[in-house]
């Protein structure tokens, strides 16, 4: 008994120690945290139960059986955040370079199988050098395992894939199939071929960092949804957003009491949107001023800013946010926004979060590059999120909704359950001076006649009240009772069903 204890430490000891110190102490030159120092600052004290740890490979090929690590380069287990549930995998590059076999597949596979069973969020900590070469077809067929998992897991529970070093060819799919994916600055990178294939196919040069470094992915690509400074920032931001979401979609998300009142008046929203309709103004101060404590999560900042996507809350509970930015593009949707916007819809109805919608939209972006790259298709995903979405939708519209853009954002046509409208709302098929131009085009040469013809058109549609007069907004409100009618809303949506007819899936414009 004795020595089978002695044999457990000694294991343990050796699981605990990874690679070993010295390649400890390189990952601490990096700046970056082992893979058991990142669980540590992720998860709640003391909640950790890790699984698999005497795990090891059972190749033989090159060596390999002369080097066995217990754990093969990858802890896995769960535990709690705030005292909620989670399930975890954070791979160890002291071990092999955190390379994926068929091992450490398995790891990650059955934490994943066992959060569908239970229920619970999948945090997904990402340090890996790829596929490990000397197992070759194996561990292959260990990524498509874990793939295999992430599409079943897809709308189920949360997947959060956080990448903090290299993340290489196959390994990046796994994290592209997840809800989100955070990275960290100067230390994590995704690309499918690295700098030296790039160079050999497209005689490219580029570095790691240019080619798929956090600010790349979180400002041209899309792929991240935020970038942060180091480890501790980012597991310190993914608990943050851990407390937004719900742990499954059979549960609504969590309630957080809070101390700002549900009836606050927000009186310097009644100036915000200027007298000018050409004139730009910020949306986000809206947003702060309208979630409780102006706490607002905001994902992909940096990447298609005409839109601003995130998480709030009002009267405690957590709803995801959609706002058009008049400050970039004047608002317009183009191909980058509608595909942002749309994921974010369609997480937000996948785990019952409520969708609350600003908008200002002059309509979608005109050009040869949008229609080139695929607007209609594109502009068509954020339709077809809003229109199968059917959780709760509360939609503002602060000033410009023109033409098939009104449509797109959440209005009532696409089953919005509640609209209003600001009195500076301005709800038409174009803007009035193109509108006129094309009515009254035989008196183009009398700008005289054409202004007079504008003011009329401003009369009769530039407002809220042609909309109104059809039951397509439900009130005018006064901007600074916009979080007052909002949390009403909610709160009278709060038992709302509604449900799509039955289908194996719906074909949505890829």
């Amino acid at each position: 008994m004795h020595d089978i204890i002695r044999q457990l430490d000694e294991k343990r000891a050796a699981a605990r120690l990874g690679g070993g110190q010295k390649r400890i102490d390189a990952q601490h030159g990096k700046g970056k945290l082992t893979a058991r120092e990142r669980l540590e600052l992720l998860l709640d004290p003391e909640s950790f139960e890790e699984w698999d740890m005497f795990k090891e490979h059972r190749c033989t090929d090159f060596g390999m059986e002369k080097q066995a690590v217990p754990g093969d380069g990858v802890v896995t287990g769960y535990g709690t955040v705030n005292g909620r549930l989670v399930f975890v995998f954070s791979q160890d590059f002291t071990v092999f370079g955190g390379a994926l076999s068929e091992a450490h597949a398995e790891k990650i596979c059955k934490v994943m199988d066992h959060a569908m069973k239970a229920g619970a969020p999948v945090i997904g900590l990402n340090d890996s050098g790829g596929a490990r070469i000397q197992e070759g077809v194996a561990s292959l067929g260990g990524y498509a395992d874990v793939f295999q998992r992430n599409v079943l897991a897809s709308g189920v529970v949360p997947q959060i894939s956080m990448i903090m070093g290299p993340c290489a060819g196959g390994a990046v799919y796994s994290p592209a199939m997840t809800d989100f994916i955070f990275m960290v600055k100067d230390s994590s990178y995704m690309f499918v071929t690295g700098p030296e294939v790039v160079k050999t196919v497209t005689h490219e040069e580029v570095t790691a960092e240019e080619l798929g470094g956090a600010v790349t992915h979180n400002t041209k690509s899309g792929v991240a949804d935020l970038a942060f400074e180091n480890d501790v920032e980012a597991l310190m931001m993914l608990r943050r957003l851990v407390s937004f979401l719900p742990s499954n979609n059979r549960e609504k998300p969590p309630v957080v009491p809070t101390e700002d009142p549900s009836e606050r008046i927000e009186m310097s929203l009644d100036t915000l949107v200027p007298d000018n309709p050409n004139k730009p103004y910020d949306i986000k101060e809206l947003i702060v001023k309208t979630v409780d404590e102006g706490d607002f999560f905001e994902l992909q900042p940096d990447y298609a800013k005409n839109i601003v996507i995130g998480f709030g809350r009002m009267a405690g509970q957590t709803v995801g946010i959609v706002a058009n930015q008049p400050l970039v593009l004047a608002g317009c949707l183009d191909i980058k926004s509608s595909i942002k916007g749309a994921r974010f819809v369609r997480f937000c109805d996948a785990f019952n979060i409520p969708v609350v919608t600003f908008v200002d939209v002059p309509g979608f972006m005109p050009g040869t590059a949008q229609e080139y790259g695929g607007i209609i298709k594109h502009g068509a995903k954020l339709l077809y999120a809003y229109a199968e979405c059917t959780v709760p939708k509360v939609t503002v519209i602060t000033r410009k909704a023109y033409g098939g853009a009104y449509d797109v954002m959440s209005s009532k046509h696409l089953r919005g359950d509640v609209n209003f409208a600001w009195p500076s709302a301005e709800i038409a098929v174009m803007g009035p001076k193109g509108a006129v131009e094309i009515i009254f085009r035989e008196e183009k040469n009398d700008p005289a006649k054409l202004a007079a013809r504008e003011k009329e058109y401003k009369e009769k549609f530039a407002n809220p009240f042609v909309a109104g007069h059809r039951g397509f907004i439900d009130d005018v409100i006064m901007p600074h009772e916009t979080r007052k009618r909002i949390c009403r809303s909610l709160a009278m949506l709060k038992e709302k069903k509604l449900e799509n007819p039955w289908r194996k899936h719906g074909n949505i414009p890829l």
